[in-house]
């Protein structure tokens, strides 16, 4: 499974979490940390990423698009990149059923 992350979530979590989550990637590093989130919504339904934020707007894109890609909405308020890595890596077998379940586009995590 591959994460996008969006621009509201630090790059460095792709080589943190390249271990449970390889061949992840971050806009910023793929060049489009300004693009707006319809165009990211795309490039992650073309090329089948699974798009990690603490925006909702991603969750209201799919509600109102459908899925793919699905979208992981991380809830929590304002934390670290340490917490951020931590509820991914604490919640990878929910994330990976979530990914596998073709009937589920959001995924709320806190």
């Amino acid at each position: 499974m591959k994460l996008l992350f969006d621009q509201n979530l630090s790059p460095r979590l792709i080589n943190r979490l390249a271990d449970i989550y390889p061949d992840s990637q971050h806009v910023y590093s793929i060049g489009l940390d300004q693009a707006d989130d319809r165009s990211l919504w795309e490039y992650a339904r073309q090329n089948n990423f699974t798009v990690v934020t603490r925006d909702s707007d991603f969750s209201e894109l799919s509600i109102l698009r459908g899925f793919p890609p699905k979208v992981i909405w991380i809830r929590r308020g304002n934390c670290s990149t340490n917490q951020i890595e931590e509820i991914l890596r604490s919640h990878n077998g929910e994330i990976r059923q979530f990914n596998e379940d073709p009937n589920l586009g959001i995924l709320a995590l806190y």
